[in-house]
């Protein structure tokens, strides 16, 4: 239950706030520093690496406590460092960043879950030839990520949403040799760029209506309620406000990040990459960042509410995200790649955030992410711990009976498995997801997304089963000896499967701490938060449709010992529809005879047009210039030069003539004056004649 008034803005900014900026610095300074390490310096590598992302996590639960401090103290912290970047006459622009509770919950996430890989990684990547490169990429992927949280402007946020780009790209396609691996970089930068532009124009649009892109800058930052008021009175097209097509201009970009309907296409080819980067981009930074993006500009989305408590932007972020849910929940049924099973199922509970950010709120849509963030991570590692303990098989169909031969796996995928499940009570994603629920039944404009959410639920218990079925359960179909995992690699799975479970108590109704520090307001123990009207009813109803979906799949998967050759038995009764779900309802062969097919045949035209038409016309031109320069040649050399050197010859001659009388000899000067006189008088003489 939550009590007490909205709580009073704390403007000034702490040390603690003036500091932030080394909390992304630090990394990106580890990955310039182990860029220049050779090859062999792994352990130095590593310990950079992992040194660095250790005190960016120390920092940011100084800064974590901080804001909680205030909090307590009945201050709701949000302080901003800004500073004047680029200055043009009396235009400036400004960057500068934030510690609110938003970005302090995180950091926190972001740091912890990401030591907790850069750890893993240590094990899972100790016989790569590449391994100090592998850390650089970490590290400064880790750094952008950081960078993202903590700004304060949507240019600064936009840059490291770049660089998150560029090291996605690195890291998805680490291993470079495998054409699979470079075509899936390529995939997922350019898709994303996609969604980029029209960041990019929402960002310039922005920056164009307030003339700034500070979120927060003392009443005047273009999240606050001066700036949202000049852009709901500017109407843009179809009946939108400046800020509501702003705010889809931006969502477009944080559904390329977050792999929403149509851009999700990337996110499970990303799965090429080692699979610590999967973790990483899956579970705590990449994708978690478009999410995060809706969550900062939210004043933006939700400017121009009504009664409802909707605009037409959020309507499109929740229809949007509750489409991705169950569209990637099905397709995640037929699929046999254990790492692709989670990365559909990635998609879909990115799309839980975005509807729960829709109907929701920030608190909503935030909780599941942070939870999201622990238990997906906890599987992605806990895949990679399978596939290294199985030399490389990542084919659930080849696997089975591993949870004797690897214990500490099993247990720790059972409970990530678990939470993402939204096992009733004991797991936090159940608490997580039941918030979503409870915020689309009380949707006032569709009910559709609620009944969308609930099937979604069914689809992820039931294709978690069956993954967990074939991996653990019934036995071994595997080519080689099964063993476990090393303990730095299963240490980090420990820490994970404590975070699945306990951060459930911090969004119970019983105690809504979450929401309520994200929100400002204070929050106590009170059980009667669950005798709030239907809530009881919504908790048993997606309890049961857990049961119902845990229930199904153990029924058709537990304890099987099929062959790996055998067809799944759901392949067996409706194969029309399991070769659809198994090929992705064929949305990137609809993008290839479409959007690719599209730019194939303009390249072609393009090409016709350089040759035919453009070179043509350069080849043209080029045979004018070289005639008329053949022209200026012949001009030069035979008239001016001519001309010239005639001249000259002709002084050259009366030169020489001349220089034969200037000898220097007075005779000569004599008898020539004489001839002269003579001349003269003569002329005289023939003058006075006529």
């Amino acid at each position: 239950m939550q009590e007490g008034m909205p709580l009073a803005p704390q403007l000034a900014a702490s040390p603690i706030a003036q500091m932030l900026w080394l909390i992304p610095a630090v990394p990106i300074v580890a990955a310039g520093i182990v860029a220049l390490v050779k090859q062999p310096r792994r352990k130095m590598a590593a310990g950079l690496a992992i040194g660095s992302l250790s005190f960016s996590l120390l920092l940011s639960l100084i800064a974590f406590a901080h804001v909680v401090a205030g909090w307590a103290h009945g201050v709701a912290v949000r302080e901003t460092v800004n500073f004047s970047w680029i200055e043009v006459g009396a235009a400036h622009v400004e960057l500068g960043w934030v510690l609110d509770p938003l970005s302090a919950v995180m950091l926190v996430m972001v740091t912890l879950v990401g030591l907790l890989i850069f750890i893993y990684s240590t094990g899972y990547m100790a016989h790569d030839e590449n391994f100090t490169r592998f850390f650089c990429f970490l590290s400064l992927f880790a750094g952008a990520m950081l960078g993202v949280v903590i700004s304060n402007s949507l240019l600064l946020l936009f840059m490291n949403w770049e660089l998150v780009g560029l090291t996605s790209y690195l890291l998805i396609g680490f291993w470079y040799q495998r054409p699979s691996a470079a075509a899936a970089a390529k995939k997922a930068f350019l898709t994303t760029r996609v969604g980029d532009v029209f960041f990019l124009l929402g960002m310039v649009w922005l920056f164009a209506q307030t003339g700034t892109l500070l979120f927060y800058d003392s009443g005047a930052g273009s999240m606050e309620p001066l700036a949202l008021g000049g852009l709901l009175v500017h109407p843009a097209a179809l009946g939108l406000t400046a800020a509501g097509a702003i705010g889809l201009l931006i969502f477009a970009g944080a559904a390329g990040k977050s792999g929403q309907l149509p851009l999700h296409v990337w996110l499970p080819d990303a799965m090429e990459g080692p699979t610590p980067v999967s973790a990483l981009i899956h579970a705590a930074t990449m994708v978690a960042a478009g999410v995060y993006l809706i969550a900062r500009v939210y004043p933006l989305m939700h400017a121009g509410a009504l009664a409802g408590g909707t605009t037409t932007a959020l309507t499109v972020v929740t229809w949007v995200g509750a489409s991705t849910a169950v569209f990637a929940a099905l397709i995640a049924v037929a699929q046999n790649d254990i790492k692709r099973i989670l990365a559909y199922s990635t998609v879909s509970q990115l799309g839980y955030m975005m509807a729960g950010l829709g109907m929701g709120g920030v608190a909503v849509g935030m909780f599941h992410l942070i939870t999201h963030a622990f238990f997906k991570a906890l599987l992605f590692m806990g895949a990679g711990s399978v596939i290294h303990g199985l030399h490389e098989e990542q084919d659930i169909r080849r696997m089975g009976g591993l949870k004797g031969a690897m214990p500490l796996t099993f247990l720790t995928y059972a409970v990530g498995m678990l939470a993402l499940s939204g096992f009733p009570l004991l797991f936090s994603g159940f608490w997580s997801k039941d918030a979503i629920l409870e915020a689309a039944q009380h949707w006032s404009v569709a009910k559709a997304p609620f009944y969308m959410l609930v099937f979604g639920a069914l689809l992820t218990a039931f294709y978690m089963t069956r993954q967990v079925s074939y991996v653990f359960f019934g036995k071994s179909r595997a080519n080689v000896d099964a063993h476990e995992s090393p303990a730095v690699m299963t240490m980090p799975l420990a820490i994970l499967a404590f975070f699945a479970v306990a951060l459930g108590v911090i969004g119970t109704p019983a105690w809504p701490w979450f929401r309520a520090f994200l929100e400002g307001r204070t929050a106590s123990v009170d059980f009667h938060g669950f005798s709030e009207p239907g809530l009881m009813t919504l908790m048993v109803t997606s309890s049961v449709v857990v049961f119902v979906g845990l229930g199904l799949g153990w029924l058709l998967y537990g304890n099987k010992s099929s062959s790996a050759e055998e067809p799944d038995v759901l392949e067996r009764a409706v194969p029309r529809l399991w070769a659809a779900l198994r090929d992705k309802l064929y949305v990137d062969e609809l993008y290839g005879a479409s959007v690719i097919a599209f730019y194939y045949w303009w390249a072609r035209v393009a090409d016709w047009l350089d040759r035919n038409v453009w070179g043509g016309a350069v080849a043209l031109i080029a045979y004018g210039f070289n005639g008329w320069a053949r022209l200026s040649r012949f001009l030069d050399t035979n008239i001016v030069d001519g001309s010239f050197d005639k001249g000259c010859e002709e002084l050259s001659t009366g030169g020489g003539l001349l220089a034969h009388v200037q000898n220097g000899r007075v005779q000569t000067y004599l008898r020539l004056l004489a001839l002269a006189v003579v001349v003269l008088a003569a002329i005289l003489f023939w003058s006075s004649r006529g």
